[in-house]
């Protein structure tokens, strides 16, 4: 068996066996990002302070003898719509340049909690509104595995800096597929948990009812520490629950005789090299032992529409918030109060960012709300009780993560509809608020990493990552192949 460990154990046993210090892996992290960030574009604020910091309290408790937690002394970053007390946080919006939050989010404290070492925030697309990080106020990230392709979006600066191996792991968010997509582009592992699993406050909001933070990772095993880590309920978050079962300790358990479903519609328009992999991957479970089913999802083709009409009336109405008047960019010539909320917007938010602001509005609106708003509310119920259904068929859902691999740089600005169609397998999974991990699975003829995923019922993340870590287990080092740069440990 060929083996994947991932780099949360390996620099956790190196700082127990002291084979090397938390500065001195810290300090090598920095170096690397020091000399690879201006080819990926992944991080847009790198705090070396904060982490030597970190590190010198990890080594002093390592001088004491302590035991380690299981994430301490790791360098990781954060997606930049993860509010850090007084760490510039810009969503990768003009409109939020300067902004330094006076609060940590939940997700931050626990893992500062836990001893993490913060290397800085990461790209993402400008208000996570985007599916290749290029509509970021500085910039897309690139992809580590080949740098004339996009790393994905929005949490394409997590998913670069992971990759590229210029972070341990990351904590992105997920609105229609914002960690999903990305880590299948740059072949690495991103879980999007339960709705509610993990807590949402300090999270800037796109889509309140769809977002959810979650880890972007090297292997599944570290995705399953940082899962555990991040998901215990809050109080600060109404619909907080956070998880029923740890899901570290539910891997390796046997899935002979578990029941993978495949919707026959997921496999419909995808690209031949992507459905290979994952029709491949089906046949990697067989010979584990469990029974592929195939089933009829018809609900799933009107995800995408529901998603885009949800998902900007939510903008809409969250992204109001940017006025002026109380934090962030204001335009320095106005005449009044309205004409300086107008310009302001108009100057501070990106097109992309605009564009789903009005169509938000649009069904919104007087005489659209019962036309296309309601509807998409009564469609999303459907979707939901379709899913509940195919869970009653089987116990995991395998799937692909995106249509294809990871486009070339420039084509999401030249072909918008085309880069939305991206999202196609991975909303309805967020419309649902279940759980789903993208793993790698392959590559095409050019060397691009493809990915599946695994989709489970709610509150069900133990389920999937330990039928991930089996498939892991199996394929190994083979498929789940980081780039070439970086940091080697």
């Amino acid at each position: 068996m060929n083996t994947n460990e991932g780099r949360i154990s390996k620099i956790s046993s190196m700082l127990k066996n002291k084979e090397a210090s938390c500065t001195e892996i810290t300090k090598k992290y920095l170096s690397e990002i020091d000399k690879l960030n201006g080819e990926l574009n992944a991080y847009v604020n790198v705090t070396p302070e904060t982490a030597l910091e970190a590190a010198a309290a990890v080594d002093k408790k390592i001088a004491r003898g302590e035991e380690l937690l299981p994430l301490e002394g790791i360098p990781m970053t954060l997606k930049d719509n993860i509010s850090t007390k007084g760490i510039e946080t810009t969503c990768c919006s003009k409109i939020l340049k300067g902004y330094k939050p006076i609060y940590n989010a939940t997700v931050w404290e626990a893992l500062k909690a836990q001893g993490a070492v913060l290397l800085g925030k990461t790209n993402m697309d400008e208000f996570a509104m985007g599916s290749s990080c290029e509509t970021s106020c500085f910039g897309g990230a690139k992809n580590p595995h080949n740098t004339n392709h996009v790393a994905g979006g929005s949490s394409g600066g997590v998913a670069s800096a992971v990759g590229g191996n210029i972070a341990a792991y990351g904590l992105g968010s997920d609105t229609g597929g914002s960690i999903r997509q990305p880590a299948s582009f740059c072949g690495i592992v991103g879980l999007k948990p339960t709705y509610g699993a993990v807590s949402r406050y300090g999270l800037i909001a796109y889509a309140s009812s769809l977002d959810q933070i979650g880890p972007i990772t090297t292997s599944v095993e570290d995705a399953a520490i940082v899962f555990d880590a991040i998901s215990d309920y809050d109080p600060m978050d109404s619909t907080s629950q956070g998880k029923k079962q740890s899901a570290a300790e539910s891997l390796k358990n046997p899935i002979k005789g578990m029941k993978i479903g495949i919707a026959r519609e997921y496999l419909e328009g995808i690209k031949d090299d992507v459905k290979d992999a994952v029709l491949n991957a089906a046949k990697v479970y067989e010979e584990l032992g469990a029974e592929i089913v195939y089933f009829d999802l018809p609900a799933l083709k009107y995800a995408l529409p529901v998603y885009y009409i949800i998902a900007c009336a939510e903008a809409s109405s969250n992204l109001g918030r940017y006025d002026g008047i109380r934090y962030g960019y204001k335009t320095p010539k106005y005449n009044d109060v309205n004409d300086m909320i107008c310009k302001t917007r108009s100057e501070g938010f990106g097109k992309e960012v605009q564009r789903r602001i009005l169509l938000g509005t649009y069904v919104l609106s007087a005489g659209y709300y019962d036309a296309y708003y309601k509807k998409a509310q009564n469609l999303r119920g459907s979707i939901v009780k379709s899913f509940r259904g195919a869970f009653e068929q089987c116990d995991v859902i395998l799937a692909p993560t995106v249509p294809m691999t990871a486009f070339e740089c420039g084509k999401a600005v030249s072909d918008p509809i085309e880069t939305y169609l991206t999202d196609i397998c991975t909303v309805p999974i967020n419309i649902a608020g279940l759980p789903a991990v993208s793993v790698p699975c392959g590559f095409n003829s050019k060397g691009m990493p493809i990915g599946m995923q695994l989709i489970g019922n709610t509150f069900c993340e133990h389920t999937i990552l330990n039928a991930a870590w089996q498939y892991e287990q199996s394929v190994g080092a083979d498929i789940f192949k980081s780039a070439e740069m970086g940091v080697k440990l």
